[in-house]
């Protein structure tokens, strides 16, 4: 097999009517944060941001990733700037540097492009204001510590952490958002999606009755990886191949199914209590994380989420989103099905932005309208969700939610060092 740059153009530059008064302000306050008050809908946010001084972003993390959220982010509305750059290698800052320009119009001189282990506190100080955090996700509860300390806004990917010391981090640093009057979006797309939104109201308004159980499934092919070179370093090896090391991603049932184990968390409105997890590595080529896992949550009432995630080739693929109630189900997208499967209720627009748009959107707003949004410690559940189902597979155990977030696990090095 060969190493492929699949990671450059999986998750790129391709992803991506103001609404004034009352909707606008509601929008940017309940998006993406849990549940709205009692009785009132989660509204769908605005479908460009609003007008307002420039604000200058930072790109932290210059892979396929990043380099879509900083198209995301400029789709955003108008005034908006990516100001500076940075990443552990200058190849890669220089390959989104390259085209960003080419299909931007982006150009980032050079004193603001920044490169090592220290290159995103660099950027903090360069004169933005706020950041996008794309770097793997070991790294994400020391940037965003860096720019809240810094009072900077922040737009940061999924997950947010990689074991529960960096989802404690995360929390903490979430409340001094709030403290400092930051706003906070976390790369959890569907929250923003209006199909998704609309669908979470059709069952909050009880059209699938009481909710019975829930299915999260990540059933897909083997990601991208990057076969050790001579030159490199161990340290080298992993971090481009980041995706592949436990320390590095948390696994793919971190960092991959952390959206569909969202989705269902958002529409059952419960952290679960337990979780029992199975899994193992079969065909992996590199790292020394999994292949596949199965997990059953267990909410405090009893009710049962059912998690399948799998990531290798020539396999059935499914990614899929479920909950069942007494009344119905629905695939939390866009469709409610009546219990004999016939369809009762369809959302029908096609024109909604990309939601890799919309939740920049929805950022730019809150800051602009000063009507804050931050979704850390939303997100922050959902990753402990995940990393609890790693930590019961890989050890065999049943695995508690105040166990997993009171564990004292610190993945990775002590220090940085090449």
């Amino acid at each position: 097999m060969k190493s492929t740059d699949k990671e450059e153009t999986q998750s790129g530059l391709g992803r991506r009517s103001f609404l004034g008064g009352a909707a606008l302000i509601g929008a940017a306050a309940w998006m993406g944060c849990g549940s709205p008050p009692s009785g009132e809908k989660l509204p769908v946010g605005p479908t460009t941001a609003p007008e307002g001084n420039t604000l200058k972003a930072g790109l932290v993390g210059c892979g396929g990733r990043g380099t879509g959220a900083a198209g995301n982010f400029l789709d955003a509305g108008p005034g908006l700037q990516i100001w500076a750059m940075a990443d552990l290698f200058d190849d890669r800052l220089q390959r989104s540097r390259e085209r960003l320009k080419a299909q931007r119009g982006v150009d980032v001189p050079d004193e603001r492009c920044f490169t090592g282990f220290d290159a995103y506190r660099k950027l903090i100080d360069s004169g933005v204001d706020l950041v996008l955090l794309a770097t793997p996700p070991h790294f994400r509860p020391e940037h965003f510590a860096a720019a809240v300390e810094a009072r900077k806004h922040v737009f940061m990917e999924k997950p947010v952490a990689v074991d529960p010391a960096g989802v404690r981090s995360v929390i903490e640093t979430g409340e001094k958002a709030d403290a400092f009057n930051l706003s906070v979006v976390t790369g959890t797309q569907f929250r923003h999606q209006p199909s998704f939104i609309e669908t979470y109201n059709r069952v909050q308004e009880g059209v699938i009755g009481d909710l019975l159980a829930a299915r999260a499934y990540s059933l897909r092919g083997q990601l991208w990886y990057r076969e050790p070179q001579p030159e490199w370093s161990e340290m080298e090896a992993m971090l481009r191949d980041w995706v592949n090391w436990i320390w590095l991603s948390g696994d793919h049932i971190v960092e991959q199914h952390i959206h569909g184990l969202d989705v269902v968390r958002w529409f059952m409105g419960s952290d679960p209590a337990k979780a029992v997890a199975t899994g193992g590595r079969a065909r992996r080529v590199t790292g020394d994380q999994y292949d596949f896992f199965q997990t059953d949550y267990e909410l405090q009432n009893g009710t049962h989420i059912h998690s399948l995630c799998r990531q290798i080739d020539g396999c059935t693929n499914n990614i899929s989103r479920w909950v069942v109630g007494t009344k119905g189900y629905t695939n939390c997208e866009d469709t409610v099905f009546g219990p004999d499967g016939t369809v009762i209720w369809k959302y029908e627009k096609e024109d909604d932005n990309s939601p890799y748009v919309q939740e920049h959107i929805d950022l730019v707003t809150a800051i602009r309208t000063g009507e804050r949004v931050n979704e850390a410690k939303e997100t922050a559940h959902s990753t402990l969700k995940a990393i609890m189902a790693r930590m019961s597979a890989y050890t065999g155990q049943e695995v508690g939610w105040e166990q997993a977030m009171d564990s004292p696990m610190n993945l990775g090095p002590s220090q940085y060092a090449w």
